[in-house]
C-alpha cells in the first residue's frame, strides 16, 4: 500500500542525494546584506516594517515602537516573539520560556543576545538565553526562521533569534553634552505582577556612559477558571552599564552587568529555582575601511544557579534537594564584508564558543537515599566550538539575487569522572529496599571515554527573484548542523531520582543522556511568495512552506518507568520530518483625519512533525493556530483588538504521555497614548476569562504533586483574565 507521505520520503530521499553538493553553497550575509524591500512587519507599528532591511522575506521582527506596546504586559522576554511568524513558546517558568521556530526549539534555536549565545545553566533549563535580559533592554528583535544564513550562526537547526540592546547614545552634532532618561512602571492584575525599570545616559559626541535597570515580581497567577495554578511564580532584577566611544567610523562598545533572581517556580518540573545569579561583561568593536567593514564582539558570562522546592512544591519541609549548577561562557566573533565589485559582495568570518559546567547535588543530612557523597550530574563538563564561514551574494540584475554560503563548526566535549550519592547498590531498609542503579551507572560512566569530537558543515543556498513591483520569491536550500548539549551526552543517572531531576521538555518524564549520540543534520527546503501593493504601503501577503528531514534527530526511547504514570526515557538518534506552512498578511483598512487609520493584520502557522523509526509524533508541535489583529491609531493614540485562536492539539507523541488539549479562542483589547514624553498602556488580556489549557505549556506537575500525586498529571491551564496598565516617563 502506498504510504501517504510517499512524496515526503521522496524529497528526504532527493535531499539525502543532494548532501554531496554541501561543499558547493554557502549562504551566511543573505539575511544581513541583500536589499529588500522593507514590506509590512505584521502585528508590530507601521515603522518597523523597515527594520530588517537586507533580511530574508521568510524573516520578521520588532523594533522600538513595537515593543514598547508589549513591554508592558509580560516580563519574560520570549513573550515579545508571540505573534511573529513561525515563531512558538515551549512553556516553562514565568520569565523563562523556550522558543521555537518552525516546531524545532530549545537547543535547536540559535538564540543571540547582544550576539552571543548563552548555555543554560541548568539541567531543566531554567535560565535560558532569552531569561538573561530583560525586556526592558531589548531595543531590536530579528527572527529568521528555516532558511538562514550561516554568518547567522551555526550549531543549531530551525533558524535564529538575535535580541539586542539598546546601543550607545551619543551626543548630536553642536551638541556639548547629551543627557537623557526614561522611568517605566507596569502592573498585571492576574499574579499581582509589577515591573520598575529606570534607564540613564550621559554623551558627548565620542563618548557615552548608560545605565539600565529593572525589576520584575509575580505571584502565582490564577486561571480562566479561578484556580491558583502553583510554583508560577517570579522574582527577577537585571542591571547593565554601557560605556561607547566612536571616531572616524569606528566604535567600540563595552557592556557588563549583573542578574539576580531569587526565587523562580516552575509548574511543570519536579524542582524549582531558588537562586540564580548571573554576571556578564561584552564587547563589540565596529569599524569602516577602505576595503570593507569589520564586526569583532567577544562575551564573558558567569552563572551560579541553585534549585530545590518552593512552597508550593513542599519547599518548607526538611532539606529539600539541593542543586547546584556553575557555568562558564566565554568566546568571541569576528566578521568582515568585502565589497567585490558592484555585483558581489562576500563576507567571512569566525568564532569560538566555550561553555564550562559543573552540576553537583549536595547530601542531605539524615536522608538515607540523598547521602553520604555529593552526587555530582556532570563534572569538569566542557564543550567548545570553533566555526568559520565564507558567503557570496551576487545581484545579477534588479530581478535576481543569489546567495551561497559554506560553513564549518569543529565541536570538542569531555567531562571528569562522576559520582553517585552513594556507591552502595542498595538503598533503604526492610521493605523500603530497592535497587539503586546510579552506582553501577557510575562505575560503567567513568570505564568509558568521554571525550568526543564533532566536525559539521552548514550550506545555504538561496535565489530571490522580484518580477514586479508587487510581487517576490524567495527559495532555498539549508543544511544546518547542531551537536548534541552536555547533558544529552553526559547525564548518566537511570536511578528514578537522578534521572527525573534532568529535562527541560515540561514533562515531568526522567531523561538519560547518551555518550553515543551522533549530530542532528537537518536539511530544509522552503519558499516564500509575497505579494503587495506596489507601495508596500496598503497590503501584502506572504506564504512560506517548507519541509524538514532531519538525521539522528536527537529524540528519546523508553527504557522504564517511574510509577504514577511517568516513564524514564534516554536520548536517541533517529530520523523525523517536519512539514509546515507560515502565513501572514496586513492591510489598511481604512483612513480618515478625523477617525483615523484602521489596520488589519494577522498570522497563521501549522506544523507536523513525525519520528520516522517509529511513526511517533514529535513532542511540543504546535497545532493549528492564528492570531489577527486589528489596530487603531489617530494622533498620539494607538489600540487595538487581538484574537488569538488554537486548534485542538491530538497529534501527540506517545513516548512521553504528551497531554491532549482541547482548542480555544483568547480575545485581548490594548491601548496606549503618547503625548510628549509621557506614555500610558492599558489593557486586558484574555477578556472572556476564558480557562484554557496550553498545548505546549507542559504538565501541571505542581498541582498534581500538591493533590498528593493521585490520579493523571494534566496539562498546564493558561492565565486568565488580566488588567494590565503601564506608565512610562522620559526625561
Amino acid at each position: 500500500m502506498t504510504s501517504r507521505f510517499a512524496a515526503a520520503d521522496a524529497l528526504r530521499a532527493a535531499l539525502l542525494s543532494s548532501a554531496a553538493l554541501a561543499g558547493l553553497f554557502s549562504t551566511a550575509a543573505f539575511a544581513q546584506t541583500v536589499e529588500t524591500l522593507p514590506g509590512i512587519s505584521v502585528f508590530a507599528s507601521p515603522d518597523d516594517g523597515a527594520l530588517l532591511s537586507g533580511s530574508l522575506l521568510s524573516g520578521d521582527g520588532l523594533g522600538e515602537a513595537g515593543l514598547a506596546a508589549r513591554r508592558v504586559s509580560t516580563a519574560d522576554t520570549a513573550a515579545l516573539l508571540r505573534g511573529l511568524a513561525g515563531v512558538s513558546l515551549n512553556g516553562n517558568g514565568g520569565v523563562s520560556s523556550l522558543p521555537a521556530l518552525n516546531g524545532l526549539g530549545a537547543d535547536r534555536v540559535n538564540v543571540l543576545v547582544d550576539g552571543a549565545p548563552i548555555a543554560p545553566a541548568c539541567p531543566n533549563q531554567m535560565n535560558p538565553a532569552l531569561s538573561a535580559i530583560s525586556p526592558m533592554r531589548v531595543s531590536k528583535v530579528e527572527v529568521l526562521a528555516g532558511i538562514t544564513p550561516v554568518s547567522a550562526g551555526g550549531d543549531s537547526l530551525s533558524g535564529t533569534i538575535s535580541v539586542e540592546s539598546a546601543p550607545p547614545v551619543f551626543a548630536a552634532p553642536g551638541e556639548a553634552v547629551h543627557t537623557e532618561g526614561k522611568l517605566s512602571a507596569f502592573y498585571r492584575s492576574n499574579g499581582r505582577s509589577v515591573t520598575g525599570a529606570a534607564e540613564a545616559s550621559v554623551a558627548n559626541d565620542g563618548f557615552s556612559l548608560g545605565y539600565s535597570g529593572s525589576w520584575s515580581r509575580a505571584e502565582n497567577y490564577k486561571a480562566g477558571n479561578g484556580r491558583t495554578v502553583r510554583s508560577t511564580l517570579y522574582d527577577v532584577q537585571d542591571n547593565a552599564v554601557t560605556v561607547g566611544a566612536r571616531r572616524d567610523g569606528h566604535k567600540v562598545t563595552l557592556q557588563g552587568g549583573i542578574q539576580t533572581m531569587p526565587y523562580q517556580g516552575f509548574p511543570t518540573q519536579r524542582m524549582d529555582l531558588t537562586d540564580n545569579r548571573s554576571a556578564f561583561l561584552n564587547g563589540r568593536y565596529e569599524g569602516i575601511f577602505d576595503w570593507g567593514t569589520l564586526d569583532a564582539r567577544a562575551n564573558w558570562r558567569r552563572t551560579r544557579h541553585t534549585m530545590n522546592f518552593l512552597e508550593d512544591k513542599g519547599g518548607t519541609a526538611g532539606g529539600g534537594m539541593p542543586m547546584d549548577t556553575l557555568t562558564t561562557d566565554a568566546g568571541y566573533s569576528v566578521k568582515a564584508t568585502l565589497p567585490l565589485s558592484d555585483r558581489d559582495t562576500l563576507r567571512v568570518g569566525t568564532e569560538f564558543r566555550h561553555t564550562g559546567l559543573d552540576d553537583w547535588w549536595d547530601p542531605v543530612a539524615g536522608s538515607m537515599m540523598m547521602s553520604p557523597l555529593t552526587y555530582w550530574n556532570v563534572k569538569d563538563g566542557t564543550r567548545n566550538r570553533v566555526g568559520s564561514f565564507a558567503e557570496w551574494e551576487a545581484n545579477w540584475s534588479p530581478a535576481w539575487t543569489t546567495l551561497l554560503g559554506l560553513r564549518n563548526d569543529v565541536v570538542w566535549m569531555d567531562t571528569g569522572a562522576v559520582q553517585p550519592y552513594s556507591w552502595q547498590n542498595a538503598t533503604g531498609m526492610g521493605m523500603m529496599a530497592m535497587a539503586n542503579p546510579d552506582a553501577a551507572d557510575a562505575r560503567a560512566f567513568n570505564a568509558r571515554g568521554h571525550a568526543r569530537t564533532d566536525v559539521n558543515v552548514d550550506v545555504t543556498a538561496l535565489v530571490r527573484y522580484t518580477p514586479s513591483d508587487t510581487s517576490a520569491i524567495e527559495a532555498g536550500y539549508a543544511r544546518k548542523t547542531r551537536s548534541p548539549n552536555l547533558y544529552e551526552r553526559y547525564a548518566w543517572g537511570t536511578g528514578g531520582m537522578s534521572s527525573s531531576m534532568n529535562g527541560w521538555f515540561g514533562d515531568a518524564n526522567g531523561y538519560v543522556g547518551n555518550l553515543d549520540l551522533k549530530p542532528e543534520v537537518a536539511h530544509t527546503v522552503s519558499t516564500t511568495l509575497s505579494l503587495y501593493d506596489a507601495t508596500r504601503k496598503a497590503w501584502e501577503v506572504k506564504l512560506t512552506p517548507y519541509y524538514t528531514y532531519v538525521q539522528d534527530f536527537i529524540d528519546v526511547e523508553r527504557i522504564g518507568t517511574l510509577g504514577n504514570g511517568f516513564v524514564k526515557l534516554r536520548f536517541a538518534n533517529h530520523d523525523a520530518i517536519l512539514v509546515g506552512a507560515n502565513l501572514s498578511a496586513a492591510a489598511r483598512v481604512y483612513e480618515d483625519e478625523e477617525i483615523g487609520a484602521f489596520r488589519l493584520s494577522g498570522v497563521a502557522g501549522w506544523v507536523h512533525g513525525r519520528n520516522l523509526d517509529i511513526g511517533d509524533a514529535l513532542y511540543h508541535m504546535m497545532p493549528l493556530n492564528a492570531l489577527l489583529t486589528l489596530e487603531h491609531r489617530r494622533g498620539g493614540w494607538s489600540s487595538a483588538v487581538e484574537v488569538q485562536a488554537t486548534a485542538r492539539k491530538e497529534r501527540v507523541e506517545e513516548a512521553r504521555n504528551e497531554p491532549k488539549t482541547p482548542g480555544y479562542a483568547l480575545v485581548t483589547l490594548r491601548t496606549g497614548y503618547e503625548w510628549g514624553d509621557i506614555r500610558i498602556d492599558a489593557g486586558i488580556e484574555n477578556l472572556f476569562d476564558q480557562h484554557y489549557l496550553q498545548p505546549l505549556g507542559g504538565v501541571d506537575y505542581a498541582d498534581y504533586r500538591a493533590g498528593g500525586s493521585r490520579g493523571t498529571v494534566g496539562a498546564l491551564p493558561g492565565a486568565g483574565r488580566s488588567f494590565i496598565a503601564g506608565m512610562t516617563v522620559k526625561f
